[in-house]
């Protein structure tokens, strides 16, 4: 089975009257979201359920991938995604997970870095490094577990097959 983390893109700090929770992407955070969706229909990382936090920025993260999708995905909005953001989202891929193949959850930090990290337990080393040094907006970890249900999913079993960053593409 397959986890694709994917933190949302740059969101725009410019309206100090918005709640945290309703900030938009910016100019940046837009392209960066267009270019990681255009990677992972080249690389045939298209998710078959996608978990995603309620917060705008995840959501219009979101919205710039489905046009990649040559199939549908189960999608589920989860609140808990955003209010667990200081913690890691296994306990939610557990519960959420079933038996996807492909999944995919969007989220924020500190939390998806928290979770790639803890669940990576072999890799490259530099990618392992640079998740642990700094997972930046729009950043991608695709680790793979040999699992048959993500109740199954335990600490350090995952092998992180790739770390992607938008500046990079």
């Amino acid at each position: 089975m397959r986890l694709l983390l994917l933190r949302h893109a740059k969101s725009d700090w410019g309206d100090s009257d918005l709640a945290d929770i309703d900030r938009p992407l910016n100019a940046r955070g837009k392209a960066a979201a267009q270019t990681m969706a255009r990677y992972l229909k080249e690389n045939g990382l298209l998710p078959n359920q996608i978990l995603c936090s309620t917060a705008q920025r995840t959501r219009e993260t979101l919205s710039r991938l489905l046009p990649q999708m040559p199939f549908e995905a189960q999608i589920q909005l989860m609140s808990d995604l955003y209010r667990q953001s200081e913690d890691d989202y296994i306990g939610l891929i557990r519960k959420y997970g079933g038996r996807t193949q492909n999944l995919m959850v969007i989220g924020h930090n500190p939390a998806t870095e928290l979770t790639a990290f803890n669940l990576s337990g072999t890799g490259d080393g530099n990618a392992l490094s640079e998740i642990q040094e700094k997972y930046p907006t729009g950043a991608l970890a695709v680790i793979d577990f040999d699992i048959a249900d993500w109740s199954e999913l335990e600490v350090r079993t995952g092998h992180l097959e790739r770390f992607v960053k938008p500046r990079d593409l």
